[in-house]
């Protein structure tokens, strides 16, 4: 019997018996779904760390009072215990860092309400920001222009919009000129964000952004300021530039020789870090359990070929009678338990990522689809196949054939 041969008995056997081959396939199909999944969110989620939620280049880097990511709760305690980070101290960075390019500060406020006519918007970001920061954060206006000099000097009450609160408040209106309360106070729209989409089911359009000044006559100026630094280029100039920044701050905050920063210094490079250690945990747990599902199915599947062989005893007997040699059987019976692993697999893998299409569609979590996943995928349930096939194809193989040919069920 030839390998084409022994597929196609193979797929008679499992077309004949549906019900039965639906549940023997439906660990491996499970298993390989779930690693396929999994590979494709890490990898988008990977993609998108890097490109899109911290809008860092390799030149910048961000000085806070606690980390942006906190990863356990001493992190947490030891940053509530610093002083926060001021405006004085983000103007003495701007003019001393000689290696900076650019300098900018940056405030947030959580849960924002903004009101237009009859239309509000609630949770929205309320982000303060220096004129300088549309030279190192990754900001595109469909409409109208940044935040300059002459804003920040008067605290002018203008604002730009993110485009979830142009899109549900203000619809078709042109929103260049129009005046909008946020959180009681009115300013006037002087550009609109490009649409930025979701991520994680969290919309990254529904965000006001104001003048620094005018963010803290508003918010008042008692929270800890985000100092931004864009450099010339990487390598030397970058060090020097946060070796710089470490001396001016550690100066005015008076942190004495041999203790720690009480501030925190946080780079592209540092946040990518924490996300694969965070990333590399979550696809590890869910690697293990997935290699649990493939390994139920794959005790389903030799279940199924001992009942097989079982079934087919007296096949076997005529094989062997008519010249067929015990590596023949074997051979037959692992080719049917590959093949059916590999079938599980194609179903697996075709689960998995409409899985994940069907995720990214309706919560936005970013998603990548690489072929050596695919191909992994594939090659995991053949090697299932194969390792829980060889005992009962052996069993097939050792059969008398003379028994074989009395034996009825």
């Amino acid at each position: 019997m030839n390998i084409t041969e022994a597929i196609k008995i193979a797929l008679l056997s499992l077309w004949a018996n549906k019900l039965r081959s639906v549940l023997t396939l439906l660990g491996v199909v499970i298993g390989v779904a779930a690693v396929i999944a999994v590979v494709t969110f890490v990898n988008g989620i990977n993609g998108y760390v890097a490109e899109k939620i911290f809008n860092l280049g390799a030149d910048v880097f961000i000085v806070s009072k606690t980390p942006n990511v906190i990863t356990d709760v001493d992190q947490f305690i030891e940053g509530q215990k610093r002083k926060d980070l001021s405006m004085e101290q983000y103007r003495a960075v701007a003019e001393e860092c000689s290696a900076c390019k650019v300098v900018g500060a940056a405030l947030r406020q959580f849960n924002g309400k903004v009101v237009f006519g009859n239309q509000n918007s609630s949770d929205t970001m309320v982000r303060g920001w220096t004129p300088t920061m549309s030279a190192i954060y990754d900001l595109d206006l469909v409409f109208g222009r940044m935040i300059n000099e002459t804003d920040d000097n008067y605290a002018s009450p203008v604002a730009i919009i993110g485009w979830d609160i142009r899109e549900n408040l203000l619809g078709s209106v042109d929103p260049l000129g129009k005046e909008i309360r946020v959180d009681g106070r009115m300013y006037r729209v002087i550009g609109v964000g490009k649409k930025e989409g979701k991520t994680l089911g969290m919309s990254r359009d529904n965000y006001v952004l104001l003048p620094i000044a005018t963010w803290i006559k508003a918010y008042g100026g008692q929270k800890s300021v985000n100092i931004w630094a864009k450099t010339s280029d990487v390598g030397a100039p970058f060090e020097q530039a946060i070796d710089q920044v470490r001396v001016i701050l550690r100066s005015r905050r008076h942190d004495r020789t041999g203790e720690k920063d009480s501030f925190v210094i946080e780079t592209n490079q540092s946040f990518l870090s924490i996300w694969a250690n965070l990333s590399g945990t979550f696809f590890i747990v869910m690697i293990v359990i997935a290699s649990i599902s493939l390994i139920v199915g794959g005790i389903v599947i030799m279940n199924i070929m001992l009942v097989s062989v079982t079934e087919r005893t007296r096949e076997i007997g005529i094989r062997k009678a008519l010249g067929a040699r015990p590596r023949d059987v074997l051979r037959q019976f692992l080719i049917e338990s590959v093949t059916m692993a590999l079938i599980g697999g194609l179903f697996g893998v075709t689960g998995g990522v409409g899985i994940a299409m069907l995720v990214t569609l309706l919560i936005g979590m970013p998603s990548a689809i690489k072929l050596w996943a695919i191909l992994a995928g594939l090659l995991v349930s053949a090697s299932v196949g194969i390792f829980f096939g060889v005992y009962p194809a052996r069993q097939a193989a050792k059969l008398d054939p003379i028994a074989a040919l009395r034996f009825e069920l």
